[in-house]
């Protein structure tokens, strides 16, 4: 059977359509590489802000009074320890095991809600003693930063329990590998930011 649908046309010309679309070698890589530093521009602007206006407590409580570092610490050990088991996932993906590959995903995904419910205590911590968006140009730089992050958390774990649903349908497909390489980069990505987020506004804010 030929790869190739024929319809005729109206004038007696024919086109012929492919059943399945082309797809060009890389291509989504490229593409997810250039959203990636797009994302890059937001996530520096964010800092910049920050940098600007991470001092003006307009006479409220500062960093080192209102940031918890332990509390820090432990997020950050969770969205780290996703990282880790992230690699994992696609280790078991490379040996073709789909049952490997869900289950460090689902690990992985453990680990991001963990750290997504940290950060909303910690932000309702401090909305409760009054250093909300509102209270400062500090506070609002800082809730703009780390809320964007944690709404990239937050579409990263949609976007995994999606795939996990694919894969558990599918299996390891060409088109759900490719997912997951982008998944993969969209994770590890938003862990580096984090350690920015972690050393420029947690750290350097309780100095």
């Amino acid at each position: 059977m030929s790869n190739h649908n024929t319809l005729a046309g109206a004038t007696g010309t024919r086109d012929y359509f492919l059943k399945e679309e082309p797809h060009v070698e890389n291509g989504t890589a490229l593409g997810f590489w250039l959203y990636l530093m797009s994302d890059c521009l937001i996530f520096a602007a964010l800092f910049a802000t920050y940098g600007a206006l991470g001092r003006n407590y307009a006479g409220g409580a500062g960093g080192a009074e209102l940031f918890d570092l332990s509390l820090v610490a432990i997020n950050t050990a969770l969205l780290l320890l996703s990282s880790i088991t992230f690699g994992f996932a696609m280790l078991a993906k490379q040996k073709g095991s789909v049952k490997g590959t869900v289950v460090w995903l689902i690990i992985t995904m453990l680990f991001g809600a963990g750290f997504l419910g940290v950060e909303l205590y910690e932000f309702h911590h401090l909305i409760h003693v009054g250093a909300g968006p509102q209270s400062s140009a500090a506070m609002s730089a800082f809730f703009a930063l780390v809320g964007t992050h944690g709404l990239h958390v937050t579409f990263g774990l949609v976007w995994l329990v999606v795939l996990l649903l694919q894969i558990g349908k599918h299996g390891l497909t060409r088109e759900n590998n490719r997912r997951l390489m982008c998944l993969s980069m969209f994770w590890h990505f938003l862990d580096v930011v984090w350690i920015g987020v972690f050393s420029f506004v947690y750290l350097m804010g309780v100095l």
